[in-house]
């Protein structure tokens, strides 16, 4: 038997029969009483940390935004800042990992993958990378979590839409809730966390990006209270990197698989990235860096495209990369080429095609400076 403290008190099967009482509660108050259009009017208005919760809400969404607004106390004000600095400097290889990889290892989780299926998003990888990128970029925008900043708000709808989907899909017949567990459950939350924080800090190293163990720690800490105010029960996510880590390891990789959604939905990904990109001479090089930042066992079950020129170039451009990296702070000519490499990922993830028309999410300043 396993002795660590952690091991001994989670329960990782029973987290998949776990959603999240309070906001589950709200919508089904507000589907009794056929409001959900309503709200969702009014929250579309409710966008910063100080901004007073509006009077013309249901009292359960008023309580609930209320009960769910501040950080847990064990919050580090000071690695959160340190980790708000680490974004400012590796943010292009942060995107980088993010989009080509931690989405593609969402879409490697079969149950997650059939929850997209049955609310109709496989087609819109928009959507799904649009809504990541801004939680995102709100996350690791100054004061994320306090006055000025614009972050709370951003989870707490979140952790509303998460509801309505347990409420909906669970009543679909398509879902089994005896075998599938609850949609969107404990579970899958915290699978989501470490594959966000660890698995992208693990991304950028497996392409040659220095972070230390210090920035790895306080990039986990932001996810780690994110996730605390977004629902996740704060006895199951793992205090320390190298904990998370581990269950990262155990947890969330043994539940990679193949599936009919997963491959369909990575074919749609990688669609939508080939259209940043003009022509058909560069066809192949999504798919290579999505091989470069997944395990290779992932990429063949999500049929991820293989291109042996393409699988080159992307290595020879990380290894360039690199280079500029250590000279970033030194040399000017370096640091103009990353930032530009960064505005123009970034500006990608952010900025999506809808229909042939441009959806902005919102960039924090320092962000876009």
């Amino acid at each position: 038997m396993d002795e660590r403290p952690y091991a001994r008190a989670v329960d990782l099967n029973a987290l998949m029969y776990e959603g999240d009482p309070l906001a589950d509660a709200v919508i089904a108050d507000l589907v009794a009483g056929d409001r959900t259009g309503e709200v969702n009017r009014v929250l579309a208005e409710f966008r910063g940390n100080d901004t007073p919760i509006p009077e013309n809400l249901p009292e359960s969404v008023r309580t609930f935004l209320h009960e769910t607004d501040n950080p847990p106390e064990w919050m580090d004000a000071g690695r959160v800042a340190r980790a708000h600095e680490f974004f400012l400097d590796d943010g292009v290889h942060v995107a980088s990992v993010l989009s080509f990889g931690a989405m593609v290892n969402c879409y490697a989780q079969p149950r997650p993958s059939k929850v997209l299926a049955l609310t109709h998003r496989l087609n819109q990888p928009h959507r799904r990378l649009s809504e990541t990128s801004q939680f995102v970029l709100d996350m690791m925008a100054p004061g994320a979590f306090g006055g000025g900043g614009g972050f709370v708000p951003t989870i707490q709808k979140t952790r509303l839409i998460h509801a309505a989907v347990r409420y909906f899909v669970t009543r679909s017949p398509e879902w089994d809730s005896a075998t599938d567990g609850v949609p969107v459950c404990q579970q899958d939350l915290l699978g989501a966390l470490l594959i966000f924080s660890v698995q992208v800090v693990d991304g950028m190293r497996r392409i040659g990006i220095s972070v230390t163990e210090v920035e790895a720690e306080d990039y986990y800490h932001v996810w780690r209270v994110a996730g605390a105010v977004l629902g996740i029960r704060a006895d199951v996510m793992p205090e320390s990197y190298a904990e998370a880590e581990e269950l990262s390891a155990t947890m969330v990789r043994a539940s990679y698989a193949p599936s009919a959604e997963g491959i369909e939905l990575t074919r749609n990904l990688i669609a939508l990235y080939e259209k940043f990109i003009p022509g058909k001479a560069f066809d192949g090089v999504v798919a290579a860096m999505v091989r470069q930042v997944v395990d290779e066992e992932v990429a063949d079950w999500l049929e991820v495209p293989r291109s042996k020129g393409w699988t080159r170039a992307v290595r020879t451009g990380e290894r360039v990369m690199r280079v500029l990296e250590r000279g970033e702070d030194r040399n000017r000519v370096a640091r103009a080429v990353l930032d530009k490499a960064g505005t123009l990922l970034l500006g990608a993830s952010v900025r999506t095609l809808t229909n042939g028309q441009s959806t902005t999410l919102s960039v924090p300043a320092c962000l876009r400076h």
